[in-house]
């Protein structure tokens, strides 16, 4: 059942001595997802929010979380030009914890907004290439996780070889992602701090102007092209040329792999979403995978898409693919 606003106020006055709540209500989908969550509001025009784990797996989400707001100090928060949720203080209920975080304004972004005419594609880019641009000391100093260009390739030929083993990978998706996996010169990249898990819907937006990132769980260093995979759902090439244009100038560079390994990462969304429903034996999942596999084989073979690999200069052509791959945004698990 889950938990009213009122209930979640209280709890955020135990989180924190003295906290002056003034007004609370619902935030979020009330009585969905993985959290119970209320945004409060204070005497003096601050606002809060508070959230509760109902589950095991939101529980890791979130104490990985904190750990990683922990690590992200004022002086490398100020080095970005959105906010951070920034924690507050906490308080034990039932078998977890209420954490109690400053609100970030704005709205989650909409990948169908990144439009060319729009001042989002440049600010998408910007934001991102911030991240990829923040001293990698601070997540070794916190112990978090940092992978090299092998592992990350390791990673990737791990997601393609239990898909396959499944029996339902289609032969010429396989052939595809190999070819990608033994480019050696596809994996030749400096890695970077990365959000890990940025998605439209971490990025909050006001207009065209990015005003905060939530979700960072899985800060690391790694293959930045992670925090851009999700672009290659916008609606067309030119703007996600737009964004990884915007990307390659706040960063003062420009490497060309990038956008094949962030293209192949979004495909293997698909792979993913597969193993998922073989995982938990949801024959729907299954189906749907299968459905949009064999949707992106035939765009594969009707020469939609190029091959994943160093042979070509210009960036991929994802036109052909973008509404496919976009729909794995909303299955995620």
């Amino acid at each position: 059942m889950a938990r009213s606003h009122l209930t979640l106020a209280a709890l955020a006055t135990a989180a924190v001595a003295d906290l002056d709540v003034r007004s609370t209500g619902p935030h979020g989908s009330v009585g969905a997802g993985d959290f119970d969550s209320a945004r409060l509001a204070g005497g003096a025009g601050e606002q809060w929010i508070i959230r509760v784990p109902r589950t095991q797996r939101a529980e890791a989400v979130q104490s990985a979380d904190l750990v990683a707001l922990r690590a992200l100090s004022p002086g490398v928060r100020g080095r970005l030009s959105f906010q951070v949720p920034a924690y507050r203080g906490q308080a034990p209920v039932a078998q977890t914890r209420a954490i109690l975080y400053d609100f970030v304004d704005g709205s989650p972004l909409s990948v169908s907004d990144v439009v060319v005419g729009s001042g989002l594609p440049s600010a998408v880019g910007g934001a991102v290439a911030a991240i990829h641009s923040l001293p990698t000391s601070f997540v070794t100093d916190a112990g978090l996780t940092s992978h090299t260009p092998f592992e990350a390739m390791r990673s990737s030929a791990s997601v393609v070889d239990r898909a396959a083993s499944t029996g339902l990978l289609p032969a010429a998706l396989l052939e595809r992602w190999e070819t990608a996996i033994q480019d050696s010169q596809l994996w030749q990249f400096q890695p970077t701090v990365i959000n890990g898990s940025l998605e439209s819907s971490s990025v909050l937006v006001s207009g065209d102007r990015i005003t905060g990132i939530l979700g960072w769980q899985e800060l690391q260093i790694a293959d930045p092209a992670k925090d851009l995979a999700w672009v290659l759902g916008a609606p067309t090439t030119d703007a996600v040329d737009a964004v990884f244009d915007a990307y390659a100038a706040a960063r003062g560079t420009s490497e060309r792999q990038l956008r094949n390994r962030a293209t192949l990462y979004h495909e293997l969304d698909l792979a993913k979403w597969l193993l998922h429903g073989t995982h938990t034996k949801n024959a729907d999942v299954v189906d749907d995978a299968v459905e949009m596999m064999s949707r992106l084989v035939d765009a594969v073979q009707h020469d939609e898409e190029r091959p994943l690999v160093v042979g070509t200069t210009e960036a991929l052509d994802v036109d052909g693919v973008a509404d496919l791959l976009a729909a794995t945004e909303r299955h995620r698990p």
